[in-house]
C-alpha cells in the first residue's frame, strides 16, 4: 500500500526583527531622532514649529491622548477587579502589607542612591545658567495631598472653562487618579461585603475591564508610531543645547536610574533565588513601552500581563499589586529624581543642606510618592520636596526644559519596579509559578505566533486574567511559553 503526500505550500514570512516589538521601538527611536534633528536644523522651534516639527508634535500628543482616554475606566475597573480577586488569594491582608513594605524598601534604596549621586557629582555647581528661570506651576504640599483624597464627584473628574482671545469658550475635563483610586477601593470593598448580591456587578466590571484592555492593546500596538512623534518632538524642541547646559544633572539622574534598574533590581532578584536573565527578558516589553510612552498608567495593561504571564505572579495577586504600583510605586519619579533635583537646587542657589534635611528628602521620597498620583508625578513630587526642605521653588523652572528627556528613563524604572515587587512578594510567599518564570521566552507580547498554551500558568492562587475571566491568546499578547 503506497501513500502519497500532497506538496506543502511554503509560507513566506517577514523576518522576525521586522515584526517584533523591540526592534520596532528601536527603529522608531532612530527615525524619531533623525526627524527631530532635521526639524530643528530647518528652523522649527517650540513657539514657531515648521511643518515637520508640527507633524511630530501632533503625532506624539495624539498618541499620549489615546493612552489618557483609557485611564479613568482602566483604573476604576482594574482596582475593583483587583479587590474582588483577593477573595481567591489566601492571606490577602498579609500580601497587601508585604507589597507596601517592599514598595517602601525599594524606594528607600533608590532615594539613598539619588542622594549619594547628588553629593558626589555636584550637579548644581558651575552650571553656567542664570538664575532667571521661574516656576509658576502647582506646588506640592502635604495638606493638598490629604484634601485631594476626598472625591468631589463619583469619578474624581473636574472641568474648567477659559475664554480665548476671539471670544470662544473652551472647556477642559481633568481627572485625579488618586481620587479615582479611593473611589474604586471603596466600591471594591463594598462589593466584597455585600457578597453574592454583588456578583452581577462584578461580572459586568470584569467584562468592562476586558474590553478596555483590548482597546488599550490596540493603542499599544501603535507605540512605534507614537515613539517617532514623541522622540522627534523632544529633540526638535529642546535639542542638545539645553541638555548640554544641564548635562551634569541629566547624567546624575540617568546614572541613578541605571544603578537601580541594572544593579539594585538584579541584586534583589538574585537574593530571592531567581534568574536575572529571566526577569529582564520577561519585564523588558513593559520597560520599553514605559520609556517611550512616559506613562505608568498607560503601560499598566502590559506591566500586569508580563507580571502574570512572563514572571509567574498569580493573576489574583498581580491584579491588585500592579495597578496599585502604577499609581504609587515610582522609584524613578518619586525617589531618584527629587533627591538629585533637590540637591541640584540647593547647590545652584548656594544653600548648604544639613543632615536633618537629607533625612527629610528620604522621608518625603519614601512616603510621598502617593501624592504624585493625581498629577504629573515628578514635577509635583519635586515641588513637594523643595517646599518641605524650604528650598526655592524657582529651581523647578530650571529643570522643566529637559524634563521630557528625563521622564522617559524615570518611567522605565517605575515600570520595572512595579513588576519586580509583586514578583518578590509572590516568591517570598511561595506563590510564584517558577515554571512560568523560568520558561523559554519566544516571540514578543504582540505576535500571534507567541500565543500558546500558557493558560496553565495562570491558575495559581487565584486564576483567570486580570479581570478574573478565562485566559485566552488575546491575539498573541503574551511572551512566555511552557
Amino acid at each position: 500500500m503506497s501513500t502519497s503526500s500532497s506538496p506543502q505550500r511554503t509560507e513566506r514570512r517577514l523576518p522576525k526583527w521586522v515584526t517584533s516589538f523591540g526592534p520596532q521601538i528601536i527603529a522608531a527611536l532612530i527615525v524619531g531622532l533623525a526627524l527631530g534633528l532635521l526639524a530643528k536644523y530647518t528652523g522649527s522651534t517650540k513657539t514657531s514649529p515648521n511643518g515637520l516639527g508640527a507633524t511630530l508634535a501632533t503625532i506624539g500628543s495624539s498618541y499620549v491622548s489615546l493612552l489618557q482616554t483609557a485611564v479613568v475606566p482602566l483604573i476604576f475597573t482594574a482596582v475593583v477587579s483587583s479587590i474582588a480577586n483577593l477573595r481567591q488569594v489566601s492571606n490577602a491582608a498579609k500580601l497587601a502589607w508585604n507589597t507596601l513594605l517592599w514598595f517602601a524598601i525599594t524606594a528607600f534604596i533608590a532615594v539613598m542612591i539619588g542622594i549619594g549621586l547628588g553629593v558626589f557629582l555636584q550637579p548644581g555647581a558651575n552650571t553656567g545658567i542664570t538664575q532667571q528661570a521661574k516656576y509658576s506651576g502647582k506646588t506640592g504640599d502635604w495638606w493638598a495631598f490629604l484634601t485631594g483624597l476626598f472625591p468631589k464627584n463619583f469619578l474624581g473628574l473636574s472641568a474648567s472653562s477659559s475664554v480665548a482671545d476671539g471670544g470662544a469658550v473652551t472647556t477642559s475635563v481633568s481627572f485625579n487618579v488618586l481620587q479615582i483610586l479611593v473611589i474604586a477601593i471603596a466600591v471594591g470593598v463594598a462589593a466584597l461585603k455585600i457578597g453574592a448580591k454583588a456578583e452581577p456587578f462584578l461580572t459586568f466590571n470584569r467584562s468592562a475591564l476586558e474590553i478596555i484592555q483590548k482597546v488599550l492593546w490596540w493603542i499599544i500596538r501603535l507605540a512605534p508610531l507614537g515613539t517617532v512623534g514623541l522622540i522627534g518632538n523632544a529633540v526638535a524642541v529642546y535639542g542638545w543645547d539645553t541638555i548640554g547646559a544641564l548635562g551634569k544633572f541629566a547624567v546624575a539622574i540617568y546614572a541613578g536610574l541605571i544603578l537601580v534598574l541594572f544593579v539594585v533590581y538584579p541584586i534583589l532578584v538574585k537574593t530571592h533565588g531567581l534568574s536575572i536573565k529571566q526577569y529582564f527578558s520577561g519585564v523588558w516589553p513593559a520597560v520599553q513601552l514605559g520609556f517611550v510612552s512616559r506613562s505608568s498608567i498607560g503601560t499598566l495593561p502590559l506591566t500586569q500581563r508580563v507580571a502574570e504571564r512572563n514572571l509567574g505572579v498569580p493573576s489574583g495577586y498581580a491584579s491588585f499589586a500592579v495597578p496599585l504600583g502604577a499609581t504609587t510605586k515610582m522609584d524613578g519619579c518619586a525617589a531618584i529624581y527629587p533627591a538629585v533635583a533637590a540637591i541640584f537646587v540647593a547647590q545652584f542657589f548656594g544653600i548648604s543642606l544639613d543632615f536633618s534635611q537629607y533625612l527629610l528628602i528620604v522621608l518625603v521620597s519614601v512616603l510621598g510618592s502617593a501624592a504624585t498620583a493625581g498629577t504629573t508625578g515628578a514635577v509635583v513630587m519635586l515641588t513637594l520636596t523643595l517646599s518641605t526642605l524650604g528650598l526655592p521653588l524657582a529651581g523647578v523652572g530650571l529643570l522643566l526644559a529637559i524634563d521630557p528627556i528625563l521622564d522617559m528613563g524615570r518611567t522605565a524604572v517605575n515600570v520595572a519596579g512595579q513588576a519586580l515587587v509583586p514578583t518578590i512578594v509572590a516568591k517570598r510567599q511561595g506563590m510564584l509559578d517558577l515554571g512560568l518564570y523560568n520558561a523559554l521566552r519566544h516571540g514578543d507580547p504582540f505576535n500571534d505566533e507567541s500565543a500558546d498554551a500558557s493558560a496553565t500558568g495562570e491558575g495559581t492562587a487565584g486564576g483567570g486574567t486580570a479581570g478574573g475571566g478565562t485566559a485566552d491568546a488575546h491575539d498573541g499578547e503574551l511572551a512566555a511559553a511552557h
